[in-house]
């Protein structure tokens, strides 16, 4: 089962800094498409390890190397006797022997076989993880039946199931149809209404922003007039699938659904962005503006165009990122390239508590390079 990647697990990782050793870290794509079989998976990854323990190490520390090397075998060991792949698209690993650091993340979504090894740890491909819909709520919304499911790590997991029983035709006895068919839309109404209430038990305990509803248009107007009004603006679209649909069936129809609400918050973020950046406001555009302003700990929200990196400088004192080389204003450390500028972005926004959001649907970033970001001042 892949693990849901949240925004709390993002500032875990990006807190850590390596004191003794190294912080190493791996992504293995696992695409079915691309690695069909486990024998597949276990020629990419002794591939990957054997790169990996190639590259020149001559900057650090006999320790350093050795630890290094010990985390590359720990970590082909795992892979070979712990490892459970169960619909996982890609692994992740974190490691810092020296510095007592473990953390192993199956992904629900394929990530580009990499390996970095540095003082910090490697959270770029996560980020679009985090940002995607987990942790949405799925209402199924039947006359009868009430079923409710949370997404998480790209699967459906059911949390509540009610059924209440309809009579049918034959039950009717000496009851009039008019009077017959009152009591039924009675039942009706008040299976609505319990289901309502679960869902709003649910959100309220989950904390979930955005609900998804699967029901008819017939029941629709009536379901959402059942529920509470922060309830009701929290669903972001419905759809309407087959009777007894599973849970696979009920997620292909949910899709659409989300990828439409993601586009459209999209839309809306980088319509703030616009309206500041034009008014030279709180607002940065471009790689130059955007590293400084995430150093300073003034991004409030980090934009990047899905896919994009640029070669960057950091700072090995401080972590402060630059575009340019030279020394750091800040302590006069002499930066040190990398070729992951967006990943210095990245923490430098969580380390000062900001949002990092990858835009998948828009283009507005592209004529600033592909980056940009919200500021608090």
């Amino acid at each position: 089962m892949a693990d849901t990647v949240t925004w709390s697990l993002l500032r875990e990782l990006a807190s850590f800094r390596a004191e003794k050793g190294c912080a190493m870290s791996l992504y293995l794509n696992l695409d079915p498409s691309e690695v069909p079989t486990a024998g597949d998976a276990q020629t990419r990854m002794n591939a990957l390890l054997n790169s990996a323990e190639k590259a020149d190490r001559n900057d650090l520390t006999h320790d350093q190397r050795m630890a290094l090397r010990n985390d590359f075998e720990r970590i082909a060991h795992w892979f070979d006797d712990d490892f459970e792949r169960d619909g996982a698209q890609a692994v992740a690993v974190f490691a810092a022997g020296l510095d007592n650091f473990w953390r192993t993340l199956s992904l629900p979504e394929p990530a580009p076989d990499r390996f970095k090894v540095g003082h910090e740890f490697f959270l770029a491909p996560l980020v679009r993880l985090a940002a995607r819909a987990d942790g949405t709520i799925v209402a199924v919304v039947g006359r009868e039946q009430g079923q409710v499911f949370r997404l998480a790590a790209g699967r459906l997991r059911e949390i509540v199931d009610l059924f209440d029983e309809t009579p049918g035709q034959h039950d009717q006895g000496g009851w009039s149809q008019a009077r017959y068919q009152r009591h039924i839309e009675k039942l009706v109404h008040e299976h609505l209404k319990g289901v309502a209430e679960v869902l709003d038990r649910s959100r309220r305990r989950l904390q979930v922003p955005k609900i998804v509803l699967v029901c008819s248009e017939e029941l629709r107007s009536e379901f959402l007039d059942a529920l509470a009004a922060d309830v009701r603006e929290a669903v972001v679209g419905w759809t309407s699938v087959e009777a007894h649909a599973g849970p696979a069936q009920l997620l292909e129809a949910v899709m659409p659904v989300l990828e439409e609400a993601e586009a459209g918050d999209e839309a809306d973020v980088l319509e703030r962005w616009r309206e500041e950046a034009g008014r030279n406001a709180r607002a940065s555009s471009g790689w130059e503006q955007t590293l400084e302003a995430a150093s300073d700990g003034r991004v409030e929200v980090l934009l990047f165009t899905d896919g994009i990196d640029h070669a960057a400088f950091r700072c090995p004192a401080c972590g402060r990122a630059a575009l340019s080389g030279g020394s750091c204003p800040l302590d006069g450390t002499r930066l040190e390239e990398t070729d992951a500028g967006l990943d210095l972005a990245v923490h430098q926004t969580l380390a000062h508590g900001g949002a990092v959001w990858a835009i998948r649907h828009q283009q507005d970033l592209a004529p600033v390079e592909g980056i940009g970001a919200l500021l608090r001042y």
